[in-house]
């Protein structure tokens, strides 16, 4: 058994027992009358900007005796979350009415702080019994009034909880701001604040099993249903375009292709040999920088076997709506567990280039998409620190990963290497290659590398890009994303799309004469990635309300490293499916 096969064996062995474990981890207390339930205050920020987020009590809140902070697991910690108990008590059935929990005269500083949060649209996020809870802290009233400086702020001092319960389970829980409860922070000036909290009970029949659906609903809605039904609908057509332009255009000249090449020999002396058969002494001719080459193919097929195995995870249901971490820590464990994939098939790959320093190549497998990854949350998580946000990771957390990627990944990266070094397989090419390579004929413009990356990647994007949309609407807003089969139904279909576009660009390339097709598949197939990092520009200044240097480095900074992930794993779907079509057609004639 080889250790790739081995690899996928263990990750299928952890996804499934993973997805079992999340679920029985779920909070799953049962209460009796006047029992503490948990009540956890989690993070304040700038509504617009979800990255931007601060633990709650950095705000004047009235900070209760023995405060205590919760422990979080990895992905929490990486999410931002930072839970500490709250200052209510949401006793089981124990109702409350405008019960005070604080009086405070919040100095003119705290007022001015206050002030700036309920300016910047701030809202708080609080966990109880495990299910959200969110509010905002203020309000502006403007009064019709276009100036500013006439406008009134206030902090809300009355929050109102409505908690559903079905017999010793607790199933919902709402949060409301009394907007009569006011506390007026537009001047300047020391104010007494008294806040209160009001809570009451409500028995409803849904059962504990299904308190998670609320939330996961809010993406099935008709009309939001319609849409993504609207957006498969558009990529399939767009496959099926694609799929038939190949099927009547490129197949057809293929087969005169074939007719014309399959004619005698001595009709075949009579005329020079045109087209791609022309350069079938070069065509398999290996890449320069093969070591660069090798290594970008063995972490795209690393980056594309974690998406897999992520879309496998949420398609059972481990990805519920508020299973805190839960993806940044499959993300974390996964990635780990698969570098030996990509040690293995760059290794592998490197030596059937004929490469001879596979040490180095690995060196540079490890580093090709950690590099920029490390290097840009050195800068973000400074940005962070000197924000004081909660993205800032704790020196602990960096110590986990960094043991991690040294006792785990580094350690799996070198043993795939060493497999694919002793595999001693040999690239298979059915073409002898010439010991010197023809000169490329002079092309036009539009068949250099950018145009052809340009019509490569707008295809695929084109295909995808109403779906962007609500993943983006997801990761960096507010929206709940639960349609995870739809999502890896649009990723199918921009697999496709992708491989038919580079096998017909790599085919009129091969037409021109033009034999270095091997970097021009890969970068053709990754060009995605570069109208995805396109449309970040447009989903920041036209869909999104985001501001301020942390938040837009936080955007531009990690979208940039999902973009080149999504570059190199296409790429390397881009090449393999060239490579596929080209051995298939020098396979079908005969070659001198």
């Amino acid at each position: 058994m080889t250790l790739s096969t081995t690899l996928l064996l263990f990750i299928g062995a952890l996804i499934f027992s993973g997805a079992a474990y999340v679920r029985s981890d779920a909070s799953d207390h049962r209460y009796k009358d006047s029992d503490s339930v948990p009540l956890y205050a989690n993070k304040v920020g700038p509504f617009h900007n979800p990255s931007e987020t601060y633990r709650y009590f950095d705000l004047p809140f009235c900070i209760p005796e023995g405060v205590k902070d919760k422990k979080e697991a990895l992905g929490e910690v990486l999410n931002g979350d930072r839970l500490v108990s709250a200052p209510y008590k949401l006793n089981f059935r124990d109702e409350k009415d405008s019960e005070v929990y604080c009086r405070k005269k919040l100095s003119r500083k705290e007022v001015e702080q206050f002030r700036r949060a309920v300016e910047k649209d701030y809202y708080f996020q609080m966990y109880y019994d495990d299910l959200p809870i969110w509010g905002f802290i203020g309000k502006v009233d403007k009064e019709s009034k276009s100036d500013p400086s006439e406008f009134k702020y206030f902090l809300y001092k009355h929050i109102q909880f409505e908690i559903l319960y079905n017999k010793d389970r607790v199933i919902e829980i709402n949060a409301r701001m009394d907007p009569h409860s006011l506390v007026d922070l537009t001047e300047d000036k020391e104010v007494d604040a008294e806040f209160m909290y009001t809570v009451k009970w409500k028995e409803t029949e849904t059962p504990f099993e299904k308190r998670m659906d609320k939330y996961a609903m809010s993406s099935s809605l008709p009309h939001h249903l319609e849409i993504h039904w609207f957006s498969i609908i558009n990529s399939c057509v767009t496959v099926l375009l694609l799929t038939g332009f190949l099927a009547t255009i490129l197949m057809r000249v293929l087969k005169n292709d074939f007719m014309k090449y399959a004619q005698d020999e001595e009709a075949a002396d009579d005329q020079e040999e045109t087209g791609w058969k022309y350069i079938h002494g070069d065509v398999f001719r290996f890449p320069k920088h093969k070591s660069l080459f090798a290594a970008s193919l063995g972490s795209g097929t690393q980056l594309f076997t974690l998406t897999i195995f992520i879309f496998m995870l949420s398609l059972v249901g481990v990805f519920y709506p508020y299973n805190r971490g839960a993806l940044f820590t499959a993300l974390v464990v996964i990635y780990a567990l698969t570098s030996g994939i990509a040690g293995y098939t760059a290794s592998s790959f490197y030596c059937q280039l004929e490469g001879k320093n596979w040490v180095r190549n690995l060196l540079l497998t490890g580093g090709l998409f950690c590099g920029p990854l490390f290097l840009s949350f050195c800068f973000l998580n400074t940005v962070a620190i000197a924000y004081n946000a909660t993205a800032a990771l704790p020196f602990g957390t960096i110590v986990v990963i960094v043991l991690i990627w040294t006792l785990v990944t580094s350690p799996l990266l070198v043993l795939g290497g060493i497999a694919g070094k002793n595999s001693k397989a040999e690239f298979q090419a059915p073409c002898r290659t010439t010991k010197y390579p023809r000169e490329i004929p002079p092309l036009p413009w539009y068949r250099s590398a950018v145009p052809q990356m340009a019509m490569a990647g707008f295809l695929p994007f084109s295909a995808i890009y109403i779906e962007l949309y609500y993943i983006f609407a997801s990761v960096w807003g507010h929206r709940i994303y639960t349609i995870y089969s739809i999502l890896f139904i649009v990723f199918i279909i921009l697999l496709i799309v992708t491989a038919f576009i580079t096998v017909a660009l790599t085919y009129f390339q091969l037409a021109a004469e033009d034999h270095e097709w091997w970097w021009r598949s890969f970068l053709c197939g990754g060009s995605t990635g570069v109208f995805i990092y396109a449309y970040c520009l447009y989903y920041y200044y036209a869909r999104s309300d985001m501001s301020g240097f942390m938040q837009t480095s936080y955007f531009f900074g990690y979208m940039a490293c999902i973009c080149y992930g999504f570059f190199l794993m296409l790429g390397a779907v881009g090449f393999r499916s060239s490579l596929l079509f080209v051995r298939h057609i020098y396979r079908s004639i005969k070659c001198e």
